[in-house]
């Protein structure tokens, strides 16, 4: 039985995974388990589990588990660039042989037999120099991920846990004598550090790294080459966040030369202590994905941070199984900003553990637990199946804003290289925007004060889209209106910068954001600042049950009116970068009613805030 490193990070999640797994491959033999569950209740109990990661669609079955990401795909190529600019950078700073590719089944590959198991895993960047092995794992995060780790020391001085040696970091200790330092606090630099071994938090992409080490040293200790692994590094290579794109391109595409900073864009983190310090976990969870393995059994675990709830990479099994029974509106996890949980006799109870105990609706959680104004009001709602509404501070709040209103929604695209002159990894690039103009209150039709615009192309189009941005708004009057507006100032910055010929106009724009949010939801710096209390200003100005603990607009919009996005072709944000990738890819048909859906999809955005506004203020008369 071979096990990847994939396969390796999901077995050990919990004790089921496994034999969800299993059922999952067997469906289709005639003998869908083994020995253990030929009894008819077990055997029903299987079935239930398969009828609820499958659907019929009328047509064929749609698998309900292993779902393609379209997003994933549609960045792929991008996604591989990270490895070539690593693989190119190893090159340049490690020197010796370097072996990579773009094609996985083209890398370095190791595996070694143990109990019956063959674990194997292909490394993203070899290099075999003078001095040794160094294995090379490529992440698409970025260098803010572990830059982020530090303290502060007695004069509120940052101090990172790594210092930097060209595009090379290694952990202070390391390179270091920390007890010579003066006042350094070597208990709160070790807690920093510690975060490096967190598989579920920090720790995720070195716990990754840390299953090549036990794979690699498995298979020489195996041939006997166990004289080699005193001289095998182990980095990470991620994204360098502070390296800005030049503009330089050869044939067509962009070649990432040293900044005017001196930065690269992928820096590399020597991991090589820290995954010797994990090879214990690594190896007891080897021998937990063993047992599990070759002796499956349905053991209900916990739900917990190792399921991955709500993140990339999560338990696929989560949604469809595990997690099935929390309910898809008003359950305990939707009260707002409840991250903290909530304090009980016998401590404090959060997140999946409220599951866990049996609080699956909002309701359940005892009132007694309740104790914020804001939890309050939402409980009441669901309970009475009312709307709250504070109509002063409503009101208050719309008296705030300057016409007209110009509703802007940007889409932008996030891609892990930067494209074009002046842009960083990751950076959101703007390649649309709508524009919703509202002269007077509730004076504006939905399609001759709109106005849209969208790149053609994947060619550099952010020039125009300025012109146009600044050709429609007038900078010197009225209110820049945008739900969660601190987004679109940000890309108007960006823009800004990029483009410092328009700078002056593009921030008199940015200067007059109103937030959408600050009516429906509440804006404490802009309430306190006109006479109410601290925690006056903290509740919301309304709610309503069907809200479930957010205020996204395609939880505001059906409470406030019929508009749908069910009908468009794009519905949401992620398959509009979707559509916007893959342009190269479509027919010229295709082309003309994708391009055109981005369009439809956008031009919706902004008249649902128009929509919705306008019935903020009906409800306040």
């Amino acid at each position: 039985m071979a096990i990847s490193k994939t396969d390796f990070i999901n077995y050990s999640r919990c004790n089921r995974y496994a034999f969800l797994d299993k059922i999952k491959k067997e469906k289709y033999d005639a003998d869908i388990s083994i020995d253990e569950y030929k009894n008819q209740e077990k055997q029903d109990m299987i079935e239930e589990m398969l009828g609820s990661m499958y659907d019929f669609d009328g047509v064929e079955e749609v698998d309900l588990i292993d779902t393609p990401n379209r997003q994933l795909e549609a960045m792929m190529d991008y996604y591989k660039q990270v490895e070539l600019e690593a693989g190119r950078l190893t090159e340049k700073y490690f020197k010796g042989k370097t072996i990579y590719s773009k094609d996985t089944y083209n890398q370095e590959c190791f595996d070694f037999n143990h109990n019956g198991v063959k674990y194997l895993c292909y490394v993203d960047v070899y290099n075999e120099n003078e001095d040794g092995i160094n294995i090379i794992e490529v992440k698409a995060t970025t260098t803010n991920m572990y830059n982020k780790l530090g303290f502060k020391n007695k004069d509120k001085e940052f101090i990172p846990i790594f210092e930097k040696f060209g595009p090379i970091y290694r952990l202070k200790d390391e390179v270091t004598d920390i007890n010579s330092i003066p006042d350094f606090d070597i208990k709160k630099y070790q807690g920093q550090v510690n975060k490096l071994l967190d598989r579920y938090g920090t720790g995720k992409y070195v716990y990754d790294l840390s299953i090549q080490r036990y794979i690699i040293e498995g298979e020489y200790k195996a041939s006997n080459n166990e004289k080699k692994l005193d001289n095998i590094h182990y980095y990470l290579a991620v994204l360098n966040a502070n390296y800005i794109f030049d503009g330089t391109y050869e044939d067509g595409k962009p070649k990432y030369n040293v900044d005017d900073n001196n930065n690269e864009i992928i820096s590399f983190y020597d991991m090589t202590n820290i995954t010797k310090i994990m090879q214990p976990m690594i190896e007891n969870d080897a021998i937990k994905i063993e047992r599990v393995l070759f002796n499956p059994k349905d053991e209900k675990c916990e739900l917990g941070k190792w399921c991955g709830y709500k993140k990339p990479g999560g338990c696929k099994f989560f949604n469809q199984i595990c997690g099935k029974d929390i309910p898809h509106k008003n359950s305990s996890l939707n009260y707002i900003s409840n991250g903290q949980g909530f304090n009980t006799p016998e401590g404090r109870i959060k997140g999946l553990d409220l599951i866990n105990h049996g609080y699956l609706n909002l309701l359940d959680v005892p009132e007694e637990w309740i104790t914020r104004k804001t939890h309050k009001i939402q409980r009441d709602c669901v309970a009475f199946n009312k709307e709250y509404i504070d109509k002063e501070k409503l009101s208050i709040g719309l008296k705030q804003i300057k016409y007209p209103i110009y509703h802007l929604d940007f889409e932008t695209f996030p891609c892990p290289v930067p494209r074009f002159k002046g842009e960083w990894p990751y950076i959101q690039s703007p390649f649309e925007f709508s524009l919703h103009i509202e002269n007077e209150p509730g004076v504006c039709d939905k399609d001759k004060d709109n106005y849209v615009f969208l790149a053609k192309t994947h060619d550099d189009e952010r020039e125009e889209l300025v012109k146009k941005l600044i050709d429609y708004i007038d900078p010197d009057k009225g209110t820049l209106f945008a739900q969660n507006v601190p987004f679109e100032k940000g890309r108007i910055k960006e823009l800004a910068n990029i483009f410092p010929e328009y700078k002056d106009k593009l921030m008199k724009i940015y200067d007059r954001g109103f937030d959408l949010l600050w009516l429906v939801n509440t804006s404490s710096k802009m309430y306190e600042g006109l006479g109410y209390s601290e925690e006056e200003a903290k509740v919301f100005n309304y709610y309503h049950p069907d809200l479930s603990g957010s205020f996204s607009i395609k939880k505001t919009l059906p409470v406030f009116s019929d508009l749908t996005y069910k009908d468009l072709i794009v519905k949401n944000g992620t398959e509009a970068i979707v559509e916007y990738a893959n342009y190269d890819k479509m027919s010229k048909e295709e082309y003309d009613i994708k391009y055109q859906a981005l369009v439809d999809y956008c031009k919706q955005d902004t008249w649902a805030m128009v929509v919705i506004l306008d019935k903020l203020r009906k409800l306040v008369k």
